[in-house]
C-alpha cells in the first residue's frame, strides 16, 4: 500500500525498519521512529562501521538474511550525519 502509514498521526516510515547511511561513513539499521529537532530517533539499531573490515554489502546481507543485530536501544542522529534514509526492504 503506497501511502499507507503504519500509525496514523505519525510519519511514513514510523515503525518501518530503515537503512541510514551516515556521512561519517557508518551505517544505521534500525526502526524508524521520528524526526525531532535534535535529530532521526531510531529504536533497535545496528551499526556497520566500515573500520571494522566487513564490506557495507555483506553487513547489509547478512541482516536481510538474519535480522537486525541491535547493539543499541535507541540513536538520535543528527541531521548532519544522515546522508540517506531507504527501508531496508529496498536492498533485497
Amino acid at each position: 500500500m503506497s501511502g499507507h502509514v503504519f500509525h496514523p498521526g505519525h510519519e511514513e516510515l514510523h515503525g518501518i525498519t530503515v537503512v541510514v547511511t551516515g556521512r561519517s561513513g557508518r551505517t544505521y539499521v534500525g526502526r524508524y521512529h521520528e524526526r525531532t529537532p535534535t535529530g532521526t530517533l531510531l529504536h533497535d539499531v545496528g551499526v556497520h562501521d566500515p573500520a571494522t573490515g566487513q564490506s557495507r554489502a555483506d553487513y547489509l546481507a547478512r541482516t536481510l538474511k538474519f535480522g537486525v543485530r541491535a547493539e543499541q536501544k535507541h540513536v538520535v542522529l543528527p541531521d548532519e550525519e544522515i546522508d540517506e534514509i531507504r527501508k531496508l526492504a529496498e536492498f533485497e
